[in-house]
């Protein structure tokens, strides 16, 4: 067997397992729109699948923030999954709701200036375009077909960022520049749901860089998996969502036919 087909296995026995996911372009293809970004079917019914399985959870993981990530992932007050949003620094869970994180208010009020600042920024480079987030906000270049226009906007923003709040964390992703005056991670998301499900091992998977703190974090027995093919610390790599879809449904299948 390979060592995906290995680890499947191994993990479809552990006594309690927690799947956590990566959104965009894990299990839903990247959209030009980002609130129009949606699971891909097959991945939404193996994850359905491990959902309702006994001693198993499926956490979404997500830089979007808390609202959107329930918009993009079709979430309800009925849904089984747990929700990570913001890298980690707001939750959802079935039962609660959501997890209301600490007031911030003079980081807010920061926040809300600097996004109208990078706003202006970038206002002569068409495609650029500012995202706002709960904890701060993210700079878009996607649809920016000139590399020098986007690193130009880049540039002004970070120019900015490195006057007025240089102890903001910088992410970088697939065309996009996030900062937040948060720190968490999604490697500290992992392990607050470890520790909250008592989760004997983990399926981690993620595309993007922003991914790769928690590919990192795994323990032994846990199991990392990227889609595409970038390097990363992935156990294993897989060329595309379909790929890993098909991952997904064959650890529910095994998982579901496991002896009790």
């Amino acid at each position: 067997m390979s060592t995906l087909d290995d680890a499947l296995v191994e993990l479809a026995a552990t006594p309690v397992l927690l799947v956590a996911l990566d959104f965009d372009g894990t299990v839903s293809p990247h959209d030009d729109d980002p609130m129009k970004a949606r699971m891909l079917s097959t991945a939404r019914a193996a994850i359905d699948a491990l959902a309702a399985l006994p001693a198993t959870t499926v956490a979404l993981v997500s830089g979007r923030s808390l609202g959107d990530l329930r918009i993009i992932a079709e979430h309800d007050d009925d849904s089984l999954l747990l929700l990570a949003g913001s890298h980690g620094a707001e939750f959802w869970r079935p039962g609660e709701g959501i997890i209301e994180p600490a007031d911030e208010s003079a980081d807010g009020a920061l926040r809300d200036r600097l996004f109208g600042e990078a706003q202006s920024a970038v206002a002569g480079y068409p495609g650029v375009w500012i995202e706002p987030k709960t904890f701060g906000f993210a700079v878009h270049t996607r649809l920016v077909k000139d590399v020098d226009a986007a690193a130009a906007a880049n540039a002004a923003v970070d120019a900015i960022m490195a006057s007025e709040a240089p102890d903001w964390r910088r992410r970088i992703g697939q065309n996009i520049v996030e900062f937040a005056f948060r720190h968490e991670g999604k490697d500290t998301a992992v392990a607050r749901l470890r520790e909250q499900t008592g989760a004997t091992a983990v399926l981690f998977a993620g595309d993007d860089v922003t991914d790769e703190d928690a590919l990192r974090s795994l323990l032994p027995g846990d199991l990392g998996v990227h889609i595409g093919t970038n390097e990363t610390a992935a156990t294993v790599s897989l060329p595309d969502i379909p790929a890993f879809a098909e991952a997904l449904g064959e650890l529910a299948r095994l998982r579901a036919s496991r002896p009790e």
